[in-house]
């Protein structure tokens, strides 16, 4: 089934409209669902007014037609919130990372001649107009350049960047209005957030910047492979950088043992190298971030938006956490993670114990110098549920320092991939080096 082009809204007077709209339907709907179950003797709950099939589909599509905004402030709750979130959330956000509307030709026209001018089409050889693939900003786009070269080139969605703040204001107090937002969650900080770091991930000259550190960084470890950013085809809303071509990295569940365990140790072995040599990491852990490339028994890697830096102290910190946890040193890991920035508000005692066993669970897999095995695990599961019992505390939330809530999603996602494709691997062998 294609997808149907619509047209974006790109100033903020005609996307508040369309949150106005949205709310002025749901509203009516409640008021026709609320009347036909009182005639039926039944007292609905307001929120079971709201959540109806119908309002879950209007509040998806609506969402899904505004994209940036909306799948951030998704990320961030996801990230911070973990099975808190409401099931008709988690619906909607899975409806939203996987199937946005693509802009028509005319928009994307009108963006690329605005960015590099009015015959940018004389930079390329070939141009195909039908996106291969879209994010929650912009979509992808198949090229070549003069030289014959075959790019993917980024296009940002018109009115992201000047709508970011009042999107997310709008998004948030949408979902929270629905209930679709659980009452625990500080959620007015994930705004603020989500605005920063949305702002970061619109500014394509900054990932292009980005993508050539990492080129540079990794030059000698021929198992990664960056694409390499066309400077000349950049700008602040189109990102053009060379194709690679491989299968997404969840696919290699099918392949053999060997080499799943070969790509989450290359991709385990990557994130301690960020944090402890390179101090800037590329924190988001979907799996469409890398790609497999068989042949040649290579990574891709492909989106450097959420890149961030970090201080010498925050590394320094996670050294010291990973070595107290590797000694089973409490008072240990307790300095660590005064170091790393948590517990910079006064919280009570068992608080700050259930922060240090959820800790221990997470470097489960570096505990003994042997092969841990992935698959057979109920990691992630006791992750989520020590989390949530520390989530249920509202005065907790957000002691920890924000960049070391996007350090823990990193290692989450890279714990969940590890699972998905079943690999088997001596976690401790490949983090000593950097110890």
């Amino acid at each position: 089934m294609s997808i149907k082009e619509k047209s974006l809204p790109s100033n903020r007077i005609s996307r508040f409209s369309k949150f106005a709209t949205l709310a002025t339907r749901v509203a009516g709907n409640v008021i026709a669902e609320g009347t036909k179950q009182i005639a039926k003797g039944n007292k609905p709950s307001a929120r079971d007014l709201i959540l109806t099939p119908t309002n879950v589909v209007r509040l998806t599509n609506q969402l899904a037609h505004l994209r940036g905004a909306a799948m951030k402030l998704g990320q961030m709750l996801s990230m911070d919130a973990g099975d808190l979130l409401e099931p008709e959330l988690a619906q909607i956000l899975s409806r939203l990372r996987s199937n946005a509307d693509p802009m028509p030709s005319k928009q994307l026209n009108f963006v690329l001649e605005n960015q590099l001018g009015m015959n940018w089409k004389h930079s390329f050889t070939a141009f195909n107009f039908k996106p291969i693939a879209s994010a929650s900003i912009g979509q992808v786009h198949q090229a070549h350049n003069d030289d014959g070269e075959k790019l993917a080139v980024k296009v940002q969605y018109p009115g992201v960047r000047k709508s970011i703040d009042s999107d997310v204001d709008n998004v948030g107090t949408l979902l929270n209005i629905v209930g679709l937002i659980p009452e625990s969650v500080d959620y007015k900080s994930l705004l603020e957030e989500a605005k920063l770091q949305l702002h970061d991930e619109a500014d394509y000259v900054r990932e292009a910047k980005f993508m050539t550190n990492y080129a540079n960084a990794l030059k000698g470890l021929n198992h990664f492979v960056v694409p390499k950013a066309h400077i000349d085809l950049c700008s602040d809303s189109v990102l053009a950088m060379s194709y690679i071509e491989g299968i997404p990295i969840e696919d290699i569940e099918h392949l053999q043992q060997e080499t799943r365990n070969f790509v989450v140790s290359a991709l385990l072995e990557l994130f301690f190298r960020e944090l402890f040599d390179l101090k800037m990491v590329q924190t988001d852990p979907n799996f469409a971030n890398y790609l497999y490339i068989e042949e040649n028994n290579q990574i891709g890697l492909l989106d450097f938006g959420a890149t961030r830096e970090h201080s010498k102290q925050l590394s320094d910190g996670y050294r010291l956490l990973f070595s107290a946890a590797i000694q089973r040193d409490n008072a240990k890991i307790d300095s660590a993670l005064q170091q790393i920035g948590f517990f910079s508000q006064s919280i009570l005692p068992e608080q700050r114990q259930a922060v240090i066993g959820l800790v221990k669970i997470a470097c489960e897999p570096i505990l003994e110098d042997q092969v841990y095995n992935f698959g057979d695990s109920d990691l992630a599961t006791r992750l989520r549920d020590a989390g949530t019992v520390i989530s249920m505390d509202k005065g907790y939330w957000h002691t920890p320092p924000i960049d070391a809530l996007f350090l823990h999603r990193k290692i989450g996602g890279l714990f969940l991939l590890a699972a998905k494709v079943k690999a088997s691997i001596n976690v401790r062998r490949i983090l000593m080096p950097f110890l």
